[in-house]
This record gives C-alpha cells, sequence and structure tokens, in this order.
C-alpha cells in the first residue's frame, strides 16, 4: 500500500454509523480505546515496509468499528532492541491503566518476553504478527532460534494472536503450539485503483520489496541473465538501507550480468511516484524466500497488473482467483531461477498466456477485499478480548 493511500484514505475516510455496527455485534454505541504499539519507524518513507502501511491504515479505519486508536510508536532496532528501546517500551506498557486493551506489533513484542509477559497479567494484549520473526532470511542460527524461543514465550502469553493471513495462521499455530482458538486472521486489504496502463503490455517489469536477502532479488537477477536475449526492462522499488551488504552484492551481480542499462535499483518510493512505477508495469514479479501475505502482490492486482512470484507462504493467497476461476499469477518454485526464466519466456513468447493472465488479474480486482474487512475482523478480536488473569481474580 502506497504511503499517498493511505493519506488520500484518511482525507476521505466517514467513520461507519454506529448502529451498523452494533447490528453486526461488534461495539457499543460509544468508542472504545485501544493502544496500538508499533515500530518507531512507523511514519519513516525512506523504510516503507507492508507492516508498517498495514499499520498505519488500520489506524484509520479502527474507528469505523468502534475502536479509537492511540498511537505509542516506540523507537529502536526490533526485534532485538538496545537497552534505552527496552526501557522505553516498558514504561509505555507500564503508564497504561489496568484492563487497556493493546495491539502489539509483534515485531516490537515478540523478541522482549521479559517485558510482554509480566503486562499480560493487567492489560488485555493481543499480538499482531507481520513476519515469525525466525523466519527472517539471513539471520545466524544461534539468532534466529533465540528469537523463535522468545517468540514463542510472548504469543503463548497473551490471549489473543493476529496474522495475517490462513497460511500465517497455521503456521504459528503448528510451529508454537498455540490453541487454534486463539489465533485469529486479518488478511490486508487493498484500495481499487485505476487500471495501469503499461508501457507496451509486455516488457516492463517491476518488483516492489525492500532490498533484502528475504525477498531474494538476486535470484531476479538471475533469472533476468538467462532472459537477455528478450526485450525486458526492471524497476526494482525498495528500501536500500536495511542490508547495505546485501545491497552491494547486488549490485556487483548486476554489473557481472551486464545488466545495469536494463535493471535498476530504483530505492523507495510513495505516494505519486510509486503510482507511477505501478501505472507503467506490465508483469509484476517478486521472489521472496518468505511472506506470510504478500501486499506488493495485491498492490498490483488492485491495478490489473498480473503477477510472476515465488510460491511460498501467504503469496498464493495474496494471487488467489478471479471470480470466474481464473489464476492472475504464477507461482514458481523458490531457490529456482531457472523456472523464473522459463515463464519469463512464455510470457514474452505466448500471447494466450498473457491474454489469459490479465483478464484473470482484471477480475481479481475486482473481488478484492478493501481494508474495510480487515478492521473489522481486528475489531472483532479487540471486542473478544478476556479480561486479565490479575483483574478477573
Amino acid at each position: 500500500m502506497t504511503d499517498l493511500t493511505v493519506e488520500r484514505a484518511r482525507l476521505a475516510y466517514v467513520p461507519a454509523q454506529p448502529t451498523t455496527a452494533e447490528n453486526a455485534g461488534i461495539i457499543p454505541m460509544s468508542l472504545r480505546t485501544v493502544h496500538f504499539v508499533m515500530p518507531g519507524g512507523v511514519d519513516d518513507p525512506a523504510a516503507p515496509s507492508g507492516g508498517n502501511a498495514y499499520d498505519r491504515r488500520v489506524c484509520l479505519d479502527l474507528p469505523g468499528f468502534g475502536w479509537q486508536v492511540t498511537r505509542h510508536a516506540v523507537p529502536g532496532d526490533w526485534p532485538r532492541p538496545d537497552a534505552a528501546a527496552r526501557d522505553r517500551l516498558a514504561r509505555t506498557l507500564r503508564e497504561l491503566p489496568d484492563d487497556a486493551v493493546v495491539l502489539l506489533d509483534g515485531l516490537v513484542a515478540c523478541g522482549v518476553p521479559e517485558t510482554i509477559v509480566p503486562e499480560a497479567a493487567r492489560l488485555r494484549l493481543a499480538v499482531l504478527v507481520h513476519l515469525p520473526l525466525g523466519d527472517e532470511t539471513g539471520l545466524d542460527p544461534a539468532v534466529a532460534a533465540a528469537l523463535d524461543t522468545h517468540e514463542r514465550t510472548v504469543l503463548r502469553a497473551v490471549p489473543a494472536v493476529i496474522a495475517t493471513s490462513d497460511w500465517a495462521v497455521r503456521r504459528l499455530v503448528s510451529h508454537h503450539g498455540l490453541a487454534p482458538d486463539r489465533v485469529h486472521v486479518a488478511a490486508p486489504g487493498a484500495d481499487i485503483a485505476p487500471l495501469a496502463p503499461g508501457t507496451d503490455g509486455v516488457t516492463r517489469l517491476l518488483c516492489v520489496a525492500a532490498v533484502t536477502p528475504r525477498k531474494g532479488q538476486h535470484r531476479l537477477v538471475e533469472a533476468l541473465a538467462a532472459v537477455r536475449d528478450l526485450p525486458w526492462t526492471c524497476e526494482c522499488v525498495g528500501g536500500l538501507g536495511h542490508d547495505p551488504e546485501y545491497v552491494a552484492h547486488l549490485r556487483e551481480l548486476i554489473a557481472r550480468y551486464g545488466l545495469a542499462d536494463r535493471l535498476r535499483l530504483t530505492g523507495p518510493r510513495s505516494g505519486a511516484g510509486l503510482d507511477a512505477a505501478y501505472a507503467s508495469a506490465d508483469l509484476m514479479v517478486l521472489t521472496s524466500y518468505a511472506e506470510t501475505y504478500g501486499m506488493a502482490v495485491t498492490e498490483a492486482l488492485a491495478r490489473g497488473i498480473p503477477v510472476l512470484a515465488t510460491d511460498v507462504g501467504g503469496l498464493p493467497e495474496a494471487v488467489g482467483r478471479a471470480p470466474d476461476g481464473g489464476v492472475p499469477g504464477i507461482l514458481v518454485p523458490p531457490e529456482d531461477p531457472a523456472a523464473l526464466a522459463a515463464e519469463l519466456r512464455g510470457w514474452f513468447n505466448e500471447p494466450d498466456v498473457r491474454r489469459r493472465l490479465k483478464a484473470a488479474a482484471r477480475g481479481r480486482r475486482a473481488a478484492l477485499d478493501g481494508w474495510a474487512a480487515t478492521a473489522r475482523s481486528l475489531a472483532g478480536v479487540l471486542q473478544r478480548l478476556p479480561e486479565p488473569p490479575r483483574r478477573a481474580a
């Protein structure tokens, strides 16, 4: 979701009528307050992410379903903060009144069980997991194992866990041994945008993802090198500051294959700049190692752009199907640049494939759920949070 989309939604936002939500059994007449604890960089345009965009957007839409949001953006290098960041988080939670409803971004909460678990005795806590901490690509195995243990401790201590896809729900339940009735899904919504005119219907490829090992742009480079005889150009839009070593490796790889004049790393874009990148795209490509959902995929589909992506995590859910059963994208096995290259060759050489994918993308565009559905799901979870043990006793 683009920053411009968030701003447009803020300006155009009209809360749902209380009587509608009341009839749905979700809220009382007056708004309740949820304290939303999120990373300090949630509004940083230089470090866009799907998680940050999700957090910002649901803050806009939750009031329509009975919940006034009080934001608490906590600076720190999450999920492994220094002592000062831990103290800020502990102080933020300590200052909340007993029985307060608190929604915690998992990036902040899941790495610090010593801070979160004690507060579960007096606060109504729900943790929103955008990505299981141990699933981040490139972590030292010992670090990944420690984060995994911390996350398990936190998620077992809180009464509700929220994931962003059905796949992620299954993953959290099985991996952490959570009770299925405590783990809920609130998939990201999508704002329908004008149909992308594209460039020439074929040649313009777009990848929207932070340039990190988990997003796997090196596999895209290898696949594109294998089809350098085709007349493609590709723009990779996404933050370049998360992993400078990986960015340097990627630039070296691009230069080694002689692709610098056709494959560009343009850095983060937002607002009109990102909208323009989508508008010129003929095909969206995403080569992630792990995704709980894939908001860039639905942003592309919201503009009628077909998708070529890796078959990992929640990406099949994001790609989905059109109402007539058509599939608006192609999924390839992870760790297989040759398969990606083969599908790219098919995209260029088989007009019938392109027509089928584009028709399915337009159908999927019309059927995408909006962000109101996301907010409605979150509101339902918050409404059902039980009293904390201390208060109930």
